[in-house]
């Protein structure tokens, strides 16, 4: 049975897996002379990164998702922490990027391979994370929580509203940042 709670889980990890590439992406090619604009849009994409899973996703996660499995699959119990650990040190590794962001954009193209080198970390990182989530813990909440923890987590994890997946309640403030987002990385991405 599928529940809203993990195709919402799912679709938010492909949406931030489509950021983190196209923010990949945008660092292999040179900002040129709209150097300006590439800094603007990369700086928005690093903001919805830290902005939105880290206050909105991992925190359902971390506060209700994880503790349930946990004490009801022990047998999950380290590799949580470890999801859980692996949510701090993403929002510490988001605002690094976004120094190292600014140390190219201001130093200029000396520090570009810091970030390049420090982005590739943190997509590794992160894509095996959400791997890990989908593979071991969302099976795990499949088998052991019942019809009144779904219904809970459901209505949770809908009220997310992040822009980049598109299917759910949306939020003006992320609508107005994905927009940006869209406009400004089109030339750079095409």
């Amino acid at each position: 049975m599928a529940h809203e709670s993990i195709r919402i889980i799912q679709d938010e990890h492909l949406a931030l897996a489509a950021m983190l590439k196209s923010l990949t992406r945008m660092v292999d090619r040179d900002p040129g002379n709209e150097a300006e604009l590439f800094f603007d849009v990369m700086r928005a994409m690093l903001f919805y990164v830290d902005e939105f899973p880290t206050r909105l996703h991992h925190t359902k996660e971390t506060e209700l998702l994880f503790p349930r499995v946990a004490l009801l699959a022990p047998e999950t119990a380290e590799l949580i922490a470890r999801l859980d650990q692996d949510h701090l040190k993403g929002e510490s590794a988001v605002r690094e990027l976004q120094h190292l962001l600014l140390a190219w954009e201001l130093v200029g193209d000396s520090r570009r391979v810091a970030f390049n080198d420090a982005l590739k970390l943190y997509l590794g990182f992160y894509v095996e994370h959400m791997r890990l989530e989908e593979t071991v813990i969302l099976p795990a909440a499949l088998r052991v929580l019942n019809a009144a923890d779904w219904k809970e987590l459901d209505a949770a994890f809908a009220k997310n509203c992040d822009p980049l997946s598109g299917k759910y309640p949306r939020d003006p403030l992320f609508d107005r940042l994905f927009t940006r987002i869209v406009m400004q990385a089109r030339p750079f991405l095409n």
